[in-house]
């Protein structure tokens, strides 16, 4: 059975079977909100709990989405970026048959030495001047600590407790694991 309740600004319809009011206008539904005694089912937790028709203030309110752009997908992305090295390198061509001499020497103040760029079609990429993290040996979560005695690298002072508790041979174990093989004291 559907039955429908005009309100002033919004058209709102219940569904007494589903016990679930829809409403076609958020101004309905703040409207609803208010005047919960002309509905005949209340609203569900999940609906008064909800932020969808919350204010955002953060929001610029004369903002209006560009209909017409979309994201590019990685094929167009992939294609520009080959055009534009394409040009790059053309550019440089270009560049260096300027500074040859006639006898097809360069000068050799202005040679300068090419430097790769990493792009989205490259992977080399510098080595990262941030310090390498470590992790346990034990539960592989960041360690901050080094045992002196084994050099295993711990989390915290339950996995010390524990690291102490370990013959040599366990010890060797997790560092070779590592990667790591010095003796152990």
């Amino acid at each position: 059975m559907l039955s429908t309740i005009n309100f002033p600004s919004a058209h709102c319809q219940i569904l007494t079977g589903l016990q679930k009011v829809h409403l076609e206008r958020k101004e309905g539904l703040q409207l609803a909100m208010k005047a919960p005694r002309l509905l005949k089912f209340p609203y569900t937790l999940a609906e008064r709990l909800s932020y969808l028709n919350a204010p955002r203030p953060f929001k610029n309110p004369n903002y209006t989405k560009n209909v017409n752009r979309r994201a590019k997908n990685l094929k167009a992305v992939l294609g520009q970026e080959r055009e534009r090295e394409r040009q790059e390198r053309e550019r440089r061509r270009q560049q260096k048959e300027q500074e040859m001499d006639v006898d097809g020497e360069p000068h050799a103040r202005n040679v300068a030495i090419e430097q790769d760029l990493p792009t989205y079609l490259s992977i080399e990429a510098p080595p990262s001047v941030l310090p390498p993290k470590h992790y346990c040996d034990i539960t592989g979560l960041e360690a901050p600590y080094t045992d002196p005695v084994t050099g295993l690298r711990y989390h915290d002072k339950s996995i010390y407790e524990l690291i102490k508790g370990l013959s040599t041979s366990a010890a060797k174990d997790h560092l070779s694991a590592r990667g790591v093989n010095p003796i152990v004291k």
